[in-house]
Parts: C-alpha cells; structure tokens; sequence
C-alpha cells in the first residue's frame, strides 16, 4: 500500500507540474485529492489494514495529500498570475471604470479546523471516523455505559429530555456501543459531533462538540492509551510536550484517569519575565480529557458480538473540541466562539 501511495505521489506531482491551464489544474485537483479519488479513499480505509500497517500508511497517505495540496496551490498561482498576464496583455482596459471594491474570503470555522485537525492526528494513527445520531436513547446514552439508576447526570437540570426514554445525548459515548455492535474487534475509531448539557457559563454552553475514541483488542493496555495520547498532544500542540494520567472515575472505564498535557506556553510554570504562565496558572501543565480502559459491565452489552470481556480489552477517551482550541490558541471564553463576531474568527484565517 505504501508503494501505491508513492505511485500515486509521484504520477500527480508529474501531472501537477505539467499543467498549463487552472482549469486543467482543477481536473487534476479533484482526480488526486476529490472525494472519490484513490488517496482519500486509502485515508479512509486505515481502519481496515493490519494493525502493523496502519500507522505507516495512514501516515504515508497524510505527508502525500498535503504534498499535493501544497503543490496545487504554488502552481495554481504560477499559472493564474501567467493567465492574468496574457489577459492584459490581449484584452483593451478602460482605466475610467471603478475599481471592484474587495471581497471578503471564506474560512474554516476555528472549531471546524480543530476537529478536522484533530481527526488527521486519529486517521494517521489508524482510527477510523464514525457518526452517531445526536438524539439518542436512555439504554445507549445512560444504562450500556454503566451508569447508575442515581447517577447525576440522568437528572432532568443536566440534560434535555425529549420523552422518558429519548434524550439528546450528552457525549459521544453511546457510540462506543452503537460501533461494537456493528463490528466484531479489532475496533479503533473516533466519533465527533455535537452534545449537549444543561451548562451556560464561560467555560460551558448548552451544545459543544466532543471527540469520543474506543480501541478494542486482544492486548490493549493502558500503556497503550499513554502512547496514543502522547503521539496526539504532540501533533496539537507541539513536539516536546509530556502527557501524565491522574486517577479519576468515569462510570465506563475501570480504571479510570484524567489526561494532562505539558504546558506548551512556558517553561517551569513561568515566563521569561517571571510571571506567572496565564495559559496553565504556574501549575506546567494541561488538562484535556478524560479516558481509562474500557470498564467489562460495558462489554457485557456487547458480548454477544464478540466483545467477550474475557478475552478482549480496550481503552476509551473522550474530550471537548472547544477545550482543545481554547488551549491551543489561548481563548478566555468559551461563549466567542458562537458570537459570530468576524473580528475575533479572522484571526484564525
């Protein structure tokens, strides 16, 4: 597979530069990197390779599609700014119009580049990408992950209840079982969508956006889990960063534990002034999510499609899109990013 991804590499970089017209450029881009294009297509079935193979592969693919994309777009301006060239030079120019006043160009939503950010770190991993309705069932969003008939967040002040049995889910965890149930283990993918809680402060909304992940298989261990999050943080948030785990209590994982980053904006919990870091409050590090190893009660839901919690095992986590944004990019308030203000979302271009 690694061989056909350099194949693949090198006929449209041949082809790329061969190009003598956007619109023949444009061909290209949609053959290479379209929806139904080869690439994408080896990116999404990641998932279905050996374990060995994942990694290799799902990175190879990665460095490839962001080769070519950085490729098109340097020869798409070499040949617009030659095509403007030859227009002027051929077409007569009437200097006593009015200028074109300047159109604002679009971007990506800082949560939609996060989560897209997020989801290139599982891929090259070897995860793959599932979805989840966001109206779910008490049994998915509740019993199936062994939370308890007292458990807290059944409450109708926590969540938004649409009948006694219908709710909209308050994480993406029910997908854990919606996934097992559809497929035997090995299992590996991430699930983002919107959730929603009954919160409204600077650090909470009523809906936000979570990245749920479960891996499932004969020898999953929480050294695994250590390893899949370190490779993650320091995709996100740069190469020298450390994670620890901290004991805590999720009803669906046993054990249970809290994930911290290094503090990616300081040294020691200080600034080169001596301030206090305002990023992580002198403290060095960074709490991102939560995760543990897949509790057994959860895979007795699923035993019955060979998630034997004797023989398998696995890890969970889960964690909130807007907190890995407002850490990264230093945002004090959660609420800015549903205000809709153009000054605050243009720097993020």
């Amino acid at each position: 597979m690694i061989e056909r991804i350099a194949a693949l590499r090198a006929e449209a970089e041949a082809a790329i530069a061969a190009a003598s017209a956007t619109a023949e450029l444009e061909e290209l881009r949609v053959r290479y990197l379209g929806r139904k294009a080869e690439l994408p297509n080896v990116l999404r079935g990641v998932g279905q390779l050996p374990p060995e193979q994942r990694g290799p592969t799902g990175k190879a693919a990665n460095q490839a599609r962001q080769a070519l994309e950085a490729l098109i777009g340097a020869r798409g301006e070499q040949l617009a700014a030659g095509e403007l060239e030859s227009k002027l030079a051929t077409d007569a120019v009437d200097v006593t119009l009015p200028g074109s006043p300047p159109q604002p160009v679009g971007r990506l939503h800082l949560l939609t580049a996060t989560r897209r950010e997020i989801e290139d770190v599982f891929l090259g991993l070897g995860f793959k990408i599932a979805e989840g309705p966001e109206v779910e069932t008490v049994y998915y969003n509740f019993d199936a992950l062994n939370h308890a008939p007292t458990h807290p967040a059944r409450g109708r002040l926590d969540t938004f209840y649409v009948s006694e049995d219908v709710l909209l889910r308050t994480h993406t965890s029910p997908m854990q079982i919606r996934a097992m149930q559809a497929e035997p283990p090995p299992l590996y993918v991430i699930v983002p969508g919107r959730v929603y809680r009954r919160d409204s402060d600077a650090t909470h909304t009523p809906q936000f956006h979570q990245i749920e992940g479960l891996a499932v298989d004969d020898d999953i261990t929480l050294a695994d889990l250590k390893g899949t999050l370190l490779a993650f943080a320091r995709a996100i948030f740069g190469p020298d960063r450390e994670v620890r785990l901290r004991p805590h209590f999720f009803p669906f994982t046993e054990p249970s534990v809290e994930v911290d980053v290094s503090c990616f904006n300081c040294k020691g919990g200080a600034l080169r002034d001596g301030s206090r870091c305002p990023v992580c409050k002198g403290t060095q590090w960074l709490e991102i999510l939560g995760s543990g190893m897949v509790d057994p009660n959860v895979f007795a839901h699923v035993a019955e499609h060979g998630y034997d919690p004797e023989k398998v095992q696995g890890f969970a986590f889960g964690m909130g899109i807007e907190r890995i944004a407002m850490l990264k990019h230093a945002i004090p308030d959660l609420r800015l990013f549903y205000d809709n203000d153009v000054r605050f979302l243009e720097q993020f271009g």
